[in-house]
């Protein structure tokens, strides 16, 4: 068996036999992963706590038929302390962890860009430094993003016409013009949409300044676009504090 190392995210952690664990990995290099911790869950385990949602890691791996088999395992940051005993950044990062996995579709199959940015968001909740919902939704637009089907916020999502609409269909793919306006399609408040844009820019000042109404909305309106997309709802999204 081929060994190799690499860096991970721990996105997810299921229990296998008596003390095993089958632990699912977003790596730097490797992408989505899925190995087993052999006698993690035995209190003399030499790396139990390091393998626990949300913590960023450093591992050495054997390659397997089906899994991966972790030998080593340290801990970089765990950023997963901080959000255990708390339910609002718990929930915002359990949406991030399963957004991630949903996201890679393929195993091994490397994404840089997901891996820093699942890193970052981790990094933001555990830090406090913005609120976890506005975290999250940052975190969505820019995987959609990243996988090639972030709403059009700036631009007609049908004609490409360029201007602040306001009529938003997730079928067609984002904000649309009068004129391509589809049926059904929501119309969401301006300040919505600015800050979904502000999210997506990275205009944190204007993100942190927004009431709480506009951040429901806008969360609304990611959360539709995103499972659309998907096909199928997220477990983990409707558990989320949005009051």
């Amino acid at each position: 068996m081929g060994i190799y190392r690499d860096d991970a995210v721990v996105l997810r952690v299921q229990k296998l036999g008596e003390a095993d664990r089958i632990v699912t990995l977003l790596t730097r290099r490797t992408g989505r992963v899925r190995a087993v911790a052999k006698g993690v869950r035995k209190t003399s385990s030499r790396f139990g706590g390091r393998l626990e949602p949300f913590n960023h890691v450093d591992l050495q791996l054997y390659e397997g038929r089906s899994l991966d088999i972790i030998s080593q395992a340290e801990g970089v940051q765990a950023y997963g302390k901080e959000m255990m005993s708390d339910y609002l950044r718990y929930t915002a990062a359990s949406a991030i962890a399963e957004t991630a996995e949903r996201l890679t579709e393929e195993e091994r199959e490397p994404s840089l860009r997901l891996f820093l940015l699942t890193l970052g968001a981790m990094k933001a909740i555990s830090a406090g430094e913005h609120a976890p919902p506005l975290v999250l939704d940052a975190y969505l637009l820019r995987a959609m993003s990243v996988a090639g089907y972030a709403p059009a916020l700036l631009e007609c999502a049908v004609c490409g016409l360029r201007g602040a609409h306001r009529s938003f269909s997730v079928q067609a793919g984002g904000c649309v013009c009068a004129g391509c306006r589809p049926a059904g399609s929501a119309s969401p408040s301006s300040a919505a949409l600015e800050l979904m844009s502000a999210l997506l820019g990275g205009d944190w000042p204007h993100a942190d300044a927004s009431p709480g109404p506009i951040r429901r909305e806008a969360s609304g309106l990611v959360a539709a676009h995103l499972q659309w997309h998907l096909e199928r709802g997220l477990r983990s999204l409707p558990m989320v504090d949005r009051t």
